[in-house]
């Protein structure tokens, strides 16, 4: 198939979990590695030939928008979500006129990976094709900091994935990267809802795949997380970054 051009990047959150920071700066903005969170997808994206980013706003939007207006590649689009904060699903729902009928990429801000040896955006694109209409980014957990859940997803030889259930632990996190093909929302009105809506009916019918990605995944959703992440990065100097996003 041909390269994925467009991206939606997701920077409308409230950043509850990174207060008092996020009283004042949207989480997306915040400097970790030398840069802005959502810089890291976007950098990476625009290394990958990504032509167009869609970034919806709400939370401090202004701050938002002035960040990302300085950006040439990819070229950023603005889906605005100040009268209502719409998850992320409801988020993409919304943002579909901008981002057309083509298979797109969809991008959390706050997570990026390390060392890994492929680019987020190939290593999914690679796994893409017409047997399914998602395909996830996942990060073993056991190669992560900052992340205290107990997992995600069970991987199956063929890629297709199971959740975690009443497992105590499943060995792969939900790494924040995906494509999907628009027509998985087709018939979804435009209301807050999660992506958990679209992925679970695909889970049953196989049409939602994960791949794996090497390297090493920082997921910065608090406070503390900011400084270990930095300190981490400093003693791994060295290593090529990659772009990835935490759930």
């Amino acid at each position: 198939m041909s390269a994925i051009d467009t991206a939606m990047v997701l920077a409308a959150g409230l950043g509850t979990r990174m207060r008092p920071i996020t009283d004042t700066l949207p989480k997306p903005l915040i400097k970790v590695g030398g840069k802005a969170l959502m810089d890291w997808p976007l950098d990476e994206f625009a290394k990958a030939g990504v032509k167009r980013a869609v970034v919806n706003v709400h939370h401090l939007a202004p701050l938002v928008r002035n960040h990302v207006k300085h950006r040439f590649r990819p070229e950023i689009l603005i889906s605005d979500e100040t009268e209502q904060l719409l998850e992320t699903g409801g988020g993409i729902l919304k943002a579909l006129p901008m981002i057309g009928d083509a298979p797109f990429y969809a991008v959390n801000t706050d997570a990026f990976t390390v060392g890994a040896s492929k680019p987020s955006p190939v290593a999914l694109q690679d796994a893409f094709d017409d047997s399914v209409d998602v395909v996830l980014l996942l990060h073993p957990i056991k190669h992560t900091y900052g992340f205290d859940g107990a997992g995600d997803f069970f991987v199956e030889p063929d890629g297709r994935l199971r959740r975690r259930g009443s497992a105590s632990a499943a060995p792969y996190v939900y790494a924040g990267m995906q494509i999907i093909r628009p027509h998985v929302f087709a018939g979804l009105k435009i209301e807050p809802f999660s992506m958990n809506r679209i992925w679970d009916p695909l889970i049953a019918k196989g049409r939602l795949r994960g791949v794996v990605q090497d390297g090493t995944w920082f997921h910065v959703g608090m406070p503390d997380a900011i400084t270990a992440t930095e300190s981490i990065l400093a003693r791994m100097s060295g290593a090529k970054p990659g772009v990835v996003s935490g759930a």
